[in-house]
């Protein structure tokens, strides 16, 4: 697999540093990258992964669990599994990459997230990522696998549907930072809005950064 050439994440001139060198770490451990299907593996790194398909992580999948469990048990769920990946995700690559520094642990984040085919990252100028309760972050992720899901089968919703890229991104930056988060997504392609954005912030200071962003930016 070839380096790219061009940026795989979207960041402020302040982060953009660290994110270049976050890129190209990990372009260096995409490259190694091994297929053996007699063994039923895919490692990269030598880690292993496993292919599958956006539709069953997300159309599918979400279609499923709110048969079983309702719209916003189903949502709940789709959130909490995003989440714990990616946690268990943060913790591998800190520890791989020998990162400490909060920023640094961060900027790993959108780029596996983009080597991994979940979705580009675009992080706003707002964004003000803090080891505190102050934490705000907000961003866009233009090709969410999930929503993207979605408009390729045509089907348009009457609300957000990103729930396991809100709960892996939330995963990756409280590992990172230390401080409790949750993230929500405010607009979404699947429903006619231009953009999936994002927010993320401490559960009690969401409702108040997230209106704010809201009102600023006339969403």
């Amino acid at each position: 697999m070839k380096r790219p050439q061009k940026d795989v994440v979207s960041v402020p001139d302040a982060f953009r540093p660290l994110f270049e060198k976050a890129q190209q770490s990990m372009a260096s451990f995409f490259e190694d990258l091994s297929w053996d299907p007699e063994r039923g593996e895919i490692k990269i790194g030598g880690l292993r992964y496993m292919l599958v398909r956006t539709e069953s992580m997300s159309t599918e999948f979400q279609a499923q669990l709110r048969e079983d469990f309702g719209a916003i048990r189903a949502a709940q769920i789709a959130y909490r599994l995003g989440r714990a990946c990616g946690m268990r995700d943060a913790e591998t690559f800190h520890q791989r990459f020998e990162v400490t520094d909060a920023d640094e642990k961060l900027s790993l984040g959108p780029v596996h997230f983009a080597y991994t085919g979940w979705a580009f990252v675009d992080i706003f100028p707002e964004s003000k990522p803090s080891r505190d309760e102050e934490y705000f972050l907000v961003y866009d992720h233009p090709y969410s696998f999930e929503a993207a899901t979605y408009l390729d089968r045509g089907i348009k919703t009457n609300h957000p549907v990103c729930h396991m890229n809100a709960g892996y991104s939330s995963g990756w930056c409280q590992v990172s930072y230390g401080v409790e988060l949750k993230a929500e997504e405010i607009t979404c392609r699947a429903k006619g809005d231009p953009k999936c954005i994002f927010v993320m912030a401490h559960p009690g200071k969401f409702d108040e950064k997230a209106a704010a962003f809201r009102e600023a930016r006339g969403l």
